[in-house]
Order: structure tokens, then sequence, then C-alpha cells
């Protein structure tokens, strides 16, 4: 078996010894005679492994005792629009658009009400994060959205934006647990796990207890009002059982590596490396204005399109896999997640050189 260092960005690399643990357990899972995905989810044993993934969540996260954790499906996107049906009560919110997910988000929120865009950085292809220190908050906005981290674009907000009081919503999917997160700033953190937590199916959603309500837009479906998911327990209707088994177990996995104070030096050791070698590169360059580049996703370019797709299939023969850029914006773009090695970023590197003195 030959595993290959994957740079996709999701769904993305696993940690391997989660991948081997899930392995051994497939046929029976602890004894029971039957894989978590044959499992029924009104069991003892599944409400086990959901229980203690939320816990173990809780903990990685310092989650406090007044904001629930949903385990939920229809990925983030399904979220877009779950959002504005459960809190827009004054049919008005506040978008800051820093890529195309925030951008597909603010689309769908004019769905349901007036979305007023207070900041945007499209005017440089997203290449960095607005100033969000004294925003034009609107009076009667019911929450402002951002995109934390933007995964095709490679960049990261590193300082929470000032909403004047009002409730701050952020999508999460590419840089949750990569370093810690102050909860209590947010009113809601959602991420589709499929990045940096587990297979894709499951979309984690954290929310403050009092905007869980029967107060939502008329014609929300049962299923997109929180209070249905809340008051279940994330067991209204059959979950996806195995992903949050997954997702469980890396939550363990995060653990054994000493929680997320150790993953965000790990990570920021291992962007060190990729983005010390971009900044002196002659043939490389990177896209992203330096204070807001993303620890998880690093785009990058030699200028050349050909050049490009050189790189990207020689890489690939050296089992360096899915370093092609998002087809929106082309080049390349290295997804380092928490599972990505430190070796597997030294041996792009080490690659990059090697092409670079190569193809002068």
């Amino acid at each position: 078996m030959a595993r290959v260092y994957n740079f996709s960005a999701g769904p993305a690399v696993l940690p391997e010894e989660v991948l081997k643990e899930a392995a051994d357990e497939m046929l029976d899972y602890r004894g029971c005679g039957m894989s978590v995905m044959e499992m029924s989810h009104r069991s003892q044993m599944f409400a086990d492994i959901i229980e203690t993934a939320e816990a173990d969540l809780r903990e990685l996260m310092n989650i406090p005792d007044n904001y629930k954790v949903l385990f939920l499906q229809g990925g983030a996107s399904q979220q877009f629009s779950a959002i504005p049906m459960n809190l827009m009560k004054n049919k008005v919110a506040d978008y800051i658009i820093t890529g195309q997910w925030a951008k597909k988000a603010c689309q769908e929120a004019q769905r349901y009400g007036k979305v007023n865009i207070i900041a945007s950085s499209e005017d440089k292809t997203y290449t960095y994060i607005p100033d969000c220190s004294d925003l034009p908050i609107s009076e009667d906005a019911d929450y402002v959205y951002v995109c934390w981290n933007n995964t095709i674009y490679g960049t990261k907000y590193n300082k929470v934006p000032n909403t004047k009081g009002k409730i701050l919503i952020a999508d999460m999917s590419s840089s949750i647990l990569s370093e810690p997160v102050n909860v209590e700033d947010f009113g809601v953190i959602y991420f589709g796990v499929q990045k940096n937590v587990g297979p894709a199916g499951v979309v984690i959603c954290i929310i403050r207890e009092d905007l869980i309500t029967d107060d939502v837009l008329p014609g929300t479906p049962t299923m997109l009002k929180w209070k249905t998911q809340a008051d279940a327990n994330s067991l209204y209707n059959t979950p996806p059982c195995y992903g949050i088994y997954i997702c469980g177990k890396v939550f363990q996995w995060l653990k054994k590596q000493g929680g997320l104070e150790a993953m965000k030096q790990r990570n920021e050791e291992k962007a060190k490396l990729l983005y010390d070698f971009l900044d002196q590169s002659e043939l490389f360059k990177g896209t992203v204005e330096k204070k807001d580049r993303s620890l998880m996703n690093v785009p990058f370019v030699t200028g050349d399109k050909d050049l490009d797709a050189k790189f990207v299939a020689e890489a690939k023969a050296e089992g360096l896999e899915n370093l092609k850029g998002h087809r929106t914006v082309g080049g390349m773009r290295a997804s380092i997640y928490n599972a990505m090695p430190k070796a597997g970023v030294e041996k792009l590197v080490a690659f990059m050189k090697k092409f670079e003195e190569e193809n002068k």
C-alpha cells in the first residue's frame, strides 16, 4: 500500500491513525458484532458515540454550556438557507464578502430578506481581508455573517470583526480546530466537516441557545429549524451516523496531540515552511497579502498556465496529490490541514525547489 500526500481542499486528508482504527472496527465495533454503519441511531451504543463526540468537541473548543452542538446533514451550504430562516426576524442581515462561499451564502440569504454587503475584497480577487474595525453595521441587522477562512483564496480573519453588538455568524469549515477560537465571540459557528474533521456528509453547528427558538420565518422546513434538531439532540431523523463516528475519532486524536494550542503551533510551523519558500522563490509566488494568509490553504502560481499544469502533473507523479487550484482561480493550492504531516510539506517544498531549478 502506498499512501500519497493528499493536499486536497476537501474531502481532505484524515489522520492515518483514525483510518486504521476505523478499519479495525469496520466489521465488529467493540464486540457488538456489527459495523457502526449498520447500527441503529436509536441504540445505546450509538448514543455513546455521539455523546462522546460532543463532549470531546466541547472540551477541545471550550464551548460554554449555553451553546448547543448539533450534528446535521446537508453540508455547510444548507446552512446558507437555515441561518436566515432561523435568524432573520427583521428581514435584514449584513454580510462581509471575502470569497466564493461568503458570496453564495449572501445570495441565498437574499431570498429571505434584505442583505447589505458591508465590506468586500472582491476588488482584488479576494486576496485580502477587509478592515473590519469600523464597519457600517445596519441598525436593524439581525446578524453579521463572515466566512472565517477562505478555502479557494487562502485568506483568514485574524481579528474578530467589530459588529457593534450584532450577532456574529461564522462559517469555519476550512479552519475549524486548527487553532483556538473564543466561541463566545460568535452567536453561531458552523462547519462542513470534510476539510479538517471527517468525511463529507456532516455539518456541525455550535449555536447560542437564545438563538434557537420557534420564531422562524414562515415556511421554514421542519428539518431546517434549529429547534427541531436541538430538541431531539441531533436525532430528529437518522443522522449521518458513520460520519459522526469518524469525527469523534478525530476529536480524540486531536486531544492526544495536545489540543488546539498544540495544533496551532504545528500548523504555524507547517505553513511557515511553505510561505518562507514562496517568499524567496523566483518562479513561484503566493497570491495572498501576508497579513491575511491562511494556515490551512496556500494558493500559489508561476504566472504561466502551461507551467502550472506541468507542475501539477509532475507533483502527482511524485505522490503529491490534488495540488491543482480551484477551477475559478487556476494555479495551485496546497491545503495543509491538521492531518497533513510536516513531512508532507517538507516533501512539497523540496519538489518545488527541484522544479524551479529545472524550469528556470
